[in-house]
């Protein structure tokens, strides 16, 4: 192994000691295992989280639970409180919030899939928790560190998805917030970072793949990818999740919809139950190349 005093571009191995000890890697072959509903992060098998952006209505989540489930999922994602960009909303564009969690603890109960979804506002946190078996801490959150502190105590296990302007050393210091409250069970989640240039007009990010193998340098916690909202662009979604599990992706969230053309949030970007079947399938393929699998 190459010795390196300063193990990144912005961080040195006084942070390692002091900024974030406990997300920090104690050896090389330091790497944090844990399991969450049964499912196991950090080993060789890779969960896949899946499901809309917007939970739009009890039918809708049920049937999308039970196809990404069927298809493979281990999780089911679905917003029900939104951070959209802009404050207006219409009835298509709109947030089911209380309701929308309701409907998410049906379908739980019903399909037995475990949740995870979105944490927005410290007030909502407890209801949410009843329901998420992950609390999903959004990019526009990702450095409100009294909020992370707040979730960080009810003991649920955590997504921590990285500001789209983050660099690494913030985004391990955010989550160096959460483990000091002693909940160990925190995942990163990269989803891309701004850059002058996507490629196309409405995509708004890059998908940072050559984070992963930073980030492993550094920290042992686990590290999810989200293409579906990096790419913000169906036709890039299935390149890039291939892309991700050959570059170390210790999980991978998907936006999937039964009608994706007519989804309520962001409709460019989730795929249907066709394509999301035949992705695991390859992206299968892909982690078994590297001693890993989706199933």
């Amino acid at each position: 192994m190459i010795e390196n005093k300063f193990p990144g571009k912005d961080i040195t191995s006084d942070d390692l000691k002091d900024k974030f000890p406990l997300v920090a890697k104690k050896s090389p072959d330091h790497k944090s295992k844990f399991s969450i509903c049964g499912i196991e992060f950090g080993g060789d098998k890779i969960p896949v989280f899946a499901g809309p952006n917007m939970v739009e209505s009890k039918e809708l989540i049920e049937d999308i639970a039970l196809n990404v489930k069927k298809y493979g999922a281990s999780f089911l994602r679905g917003g029900a409180f939104k951070p959209l960009s802009f404050p207006y909303r219409s009835k298509k564009y709109n947030e089911t919030r209380e309701e929308g969690i309701n409907w998410l603890n049906y379908v739980k109960d019903k399909i037995k899939i475990p949740i995870i979804t979105e944490v927005m506002e410290e007030k909502y946190i407890s209801f949410i928790a009843e329901t998420a078996d992950i609390l999903q801490i959004g990019s526009r959150n990702m450095q409100n560190y009294p909020f992370l502190t707040a979730c960080a105590k009810t003991g649920k296990p955590i997504m921590l998805k990285r500001h789209y302007g983050s660099s690494l050393r913030d985004w391990l210091g955010a989550a160096e917030y959460i483990l000091v409250e002693g909940n160990k069970n925190v995942l990163l989640c990269e989803r891309g970072v701004v850059a002058p240039h996507t490629h196309r007009s409405t995509s708004r990010f890059l998908l940072d793949l050559q984070v992963l193998p930073a980030a492993k340098e550094i920290t042992h916690l686990p590290i999810v990818v989200d293409p579906s909202h990096a790419t913000f662009w169906r036709p890039w979604v299935s390149s890039m999740s291939l892309a991700s599990v050959a570059a170390g992706a210790d999980g991978i969230m998907l936006e999937v919809h039964k009608d994706p053309d007519n989804a309520a949030v962001d409709p460019l970007q989730p795929i249907d139950y066709f394509d999301f079947n035949k992705l695991m399938k390859s992206m299968d393929l892909v982690a078994k190349s590297i001693g890993r699998s989706i199933f």
